[in-house]
């Protein structure tokens, strides 16, 4: 965000008591979240909560959910504070998706996928955006997505030729782990969206 970026990703995984954490791997200093209360964690891992109140205003999110059985207090933190500058809850999981969707119909959600054979489900899902890597991504792709009127992140682009060229097909999103990199690649486009 001090870069100019006006949104970020982030991975979220529940706790055995019901503590929704933002973490990636499973485990977090040897402990394996989804049998481990929050307080026996340690410190050192936020919160959904803390990150909706601190950033619901000023921030598109990306709420990445990696593990199933939590999606209704997902969707009720998202109700409790709702982002103002745009949200998305993505998944690589399909039945995370569906279930937020029987949940709530008008919560925004995303199907991630990185692996080519299971890239075409982004049309079978409740979705109003598809986040393929970028290594699955072609002008076609952007133009049958576009077609059916889901808009495409994508992810994680790093070289700014890549960065170019995707842009240039129209991706309606680029996720990167340089916010640097984006910011001197669309000088433009980050003071527009800052």
């Amino acid at each position: 965000m001090a870069s100019g970026c006006d949104g970020f990703e982030f991975d979220v995984r529940c706790t055995r008591d019901g503590q929704h954490v933002l973490c990636h791997d499973p485990k977090y200093k040897g402990k394996e979240l989804a049998i481990t209360d929050y307080a026996d964690i340690g410190d050192g891992l936020a919160c959904l909560d803390e990150v909706l109140t601190r950033f619901a205003a000023t921030a598109y999110l990306d709420i990445e959910l990696k593990a199933s059985g939590n999606e209704g207090t997902v969707a009720a933190a998202l109700r409790a504070h709702p982002p103002q500058r745009g949200y998305i809850v993505s998944s690589f999981l399909p039945e995370i998706l569906i279930r937020l969707h029987e949940m709530d119909p008008s919560l925004p959600l995303g199907y991630v996928c990185k692996e080519r054979e299971k890239a075409q489900q982004w049309a079978e899902l409740p979705v109003m955006a598809f986040l393929p890597h970028h290594s699955l991504v072609s002008q076609r792709l952007v133009d049958e997505v576009h077609a059916h009127g889901v808009q495409l992140l994508t992810w994680t682009v790093n070289r700014q030729r890549e960065l170019l060229r995707l842009a240039g097909w129209g991706v309606d999103g680029l996720i990167s782990d340089d916010p640097t990199l984006l910011t001197a690649t669309f000088p433009a486009a980050m003071a527009a969206s800052g």
